[in-house]
């Protein structure tokens, strides 16, 4: 069996470069796992800051005790007669919308007063101007989905479920400015799912 012998200049070349080529691949993954980790420690950030503000609006809507039984129980009884998915379909299924309890409608005229106001005079013709201003507000982007658009408006839907909660809003471009429409998603369906009657007219206030 011959033996095949390189240079000492050629060895030595040849052992950098296979060094060198495992360094670099050692950098693009220690960088692509650097990215990844930033993106995921951002989008905690977002979550940690809803979570908080929600907290917040939370409190100050809290109702007290006998009215809290009577919410508990009105969202138990919406969430049974919710719809159902159809067996074997491959299409959405939508299911209509479950009352919000005395809790989450104070809370949704916090969120519908807060997203107005900072959205009142300024430019969101498509969704991805509306979903800027939204997480500028501090809602995280995993929470802002996109809808058909209304009319030729953007439509974006921004869940607010925390728990057991149902709070969701649907955030629709008008004239100089947003309509925020509150409703209630039940548990374990996307707000994308959620068939609501459009609204024709423009609110006047």
């Amino acid at each position: 069996m011959r033996s095949i012998f390189l240079p000492k200049f050629l060895l030595a070349a040849a052992l950098g470069g296979v060094v060198l080529a495992g360094f670099g691949a050692q950098k693009a993954t220690a960088n692509q796992a650097s990215m990844v980790s930033t993106v995921a420690a951002s989008d905690d950030d977002a979550e940690a800051r809803f979570l908080e503000m929600a907290d917040l609006i939370s409190q100050s809507c809290a109702p007290d005790v006998s009215s809290g039984v009577d919410d508990v129980a009105s969202a138990s009884v919406a969430d049974t007669t919710a719809a159902e998915p159809t067996p074997d379909s491959t299409l959405p299924v939508l299911v209509g919308p479950v009352p919000l309890t005395a809790t989450e409608e104070c809370a949704a005229q916090r969120h519908q007063l807060r997203i107005s106001r900072a959205l009142s005079g300024t430019d969101t013709a498509t969704y991805g101007e509306i979903r800027d201003k939204l997480t500028s507000l501090n809602y995280p982007a995993a929470r802002i989905h996109r809808m058909p658009d209304f009319s030729g408006e953007p439509v974006a839907r921004l869940d607010l479920r925390v728990g057991a909660e149902h709070l969701a809003l649907e955030v629709t471009d008008i004239d100089n400015g947003v309509m925020v429409e509150a409703f209630g998603a039940p548990e374990g369906v996307s707000v994308t799912e959620v068939r609501l009657e459009p609204h024709l007219d423009e609110p006047t206030s």
